[in-house]
C-alpha cells in the first residue's frame, strides 16, 4: 500500500517530488519504507542513528500516524533520513504516554534523495485501527516547510491557523487487514492495556 504526499498543511501543493511511503506486511509488524527527497536542513539531530531522538519533529522528518477513532488512541512514528526515529504512543490529542520507544530503522541518503525503512512491532498500534495520516517537515526558520496526506482543506483554515499533525478529523479510513490480508488479527498488546 502506497501514499504520496503531495500537499502541505494547508492544501497547496508541494513544490518538489513527492515523499513516497509504503506499508506492507514484515516480520512481527508493519514495514514502512519512505523514499523522499533529501534537504538536508536543518542539520542531523545530534544523537546516534538507529536510536530515538527526542524532539525529532524539529529536525526533517516523515511521520505516520495510526488512529483508532473511537477511542483517540494512536500511535506516531517519526523517522529521520539520518537515522534517527521516535515512537509516541497517544491517548487522547496530543496525549503521549509512552515515548522513545526501540524501532528497528535503517536510513540511506544518497545525494539529494534518501530511502528509509522502518519495521513498526504490532504491540505498538492501538487496538481496531481504522484511520492514519503522513506527514513531512523539512526546512529551517521561514522556510520551515510542513506537508500532509490528508491536509486541511482550503475552505476550512482559519486566520491566524498553524500546522497541527494531530488534527484527528483530517485522519482518513485505513485498515491493517487491507495489507495484512482480510483474515488477519491484529495481536494484542500490553503497551495498550488500561486505555479506554
Amino acid at each position: 500500500m502506497e501514499f504520496d504526499i503531495t500537499q502541505t498543511w494547508d492544501s497547496d501543493p508541494v513544490t518538489h517530488d513527492p515523499i513516497r511511503i509504503v506499508f506492507s506486511p514484515g516480520a512481527g509488524g508493519l514495514k514502512m519504507e519512505v523514499f523522499a527527497p533529501f534537504f538536508n536542513d536543518p542539520d542531523a539531530p545530534p544523537g546516534p542513528p538507529g536510536h530515538a531522538f527526542p524532539g525529532l519533529w524539529n529536525y526533517e522528518v516523515v511521520e505516520s500516524f495510526f488512529l483508532d477513532s473511537t477511542t483517540e488512541n494512536y500511535l506516531e512514528v517519526e523517522v529521520c533520513p539520518h537515522g534517527q526515529h521516535l515512537i509516541l504512543l497517544l491517548s487522547g490529542v496530543g496525549q503521549a504516554f509512552v515515548q522513545q520507544l526501540p524501532m528497528v530503522f535503517n536510513a540511506k541518503i544518497t545525494g539529494d534523495s534518501w530511502v528509509g525503512e522502518a519495521l513498526i512491532p504490532w504491540s505498538y498500534f492501538p487496538p481496531n485501527v481504522n484511520q492514519m495520516n503522513s506527514y513531512a517537515i523539512h526546512g529551517s526558520g521561514d522556510k520551515r516547510t510542513y506537508e500532509s496526506l490528508y491536509p486541511v482543506p482550503k475552505d476550512e483554515l482559519v486566520e491566524g491557523q498553524k500546522p497541527n499533525f494531530h488534527l484527528l478529523k483530517y485522519f482518513r479510513d485505513f485498515r491493517l487487514q487491507s495489507i495484512m490480508g482480510e483474515d488477519w488479527v491484529q495481536p494484542e498488546s500490553d503497551l495498550w492495556a488500561g486505555k479506554p
